[in-house]
């Protein structure tokens, strides 16, 4: 099981990423490409061009933690968006690990606390 603490947001990079990319690598993905500051403590999940491979950059107060899923055979399905990075709840996180495609996942009514 992956536990993470605690975590401010979740960001899919929507394209793939080369899956030769680091901690380094990735952290100026997060920068240049998607305009975020990776030490704020949000998780960023990136996919390999096959989509076989899954990767999270988490910054854990005083260094970067990169989880790497990789699958045997089959491929993550993950979300589209027209923006560079789609926030996503825990559970989505979840569902993408899972193998579940939220395309064809239905949330349904929850109460929201607004600000």
């Amino acid at each position: 099981m992956l536990t993470l603490g605690t975590i401010g947001t979740i960001y899919v990079a929507i394209e793939p990423q080369d899956g030769r990319k680091g901690i380094d690598g990735l952290a100026g993905v997060v920068r240049g490409v998607l305009n975020r500051d990776p030490t704020s403590g949000d998780l960023f999940v990136f996919k390999n061009r096959r989509g076989d491979q899954l990767k999270i950059l988490a910054w854990m107060g005083d260094g970067f933690a990169l989880y790497l899923r990789r699958l045997e055979r089959g491929t993550f399905a993950f979300p589209t968006s027209a923006t560079p990075e789609l926030p996503i709840t825990t559970t989505q996180l979840a569902l993408i690990l899972g193998g579940l495609d939220l395309a064809q996942t239905r949330s349904r009514k929850r109460f929201r606390k607004t600000a």
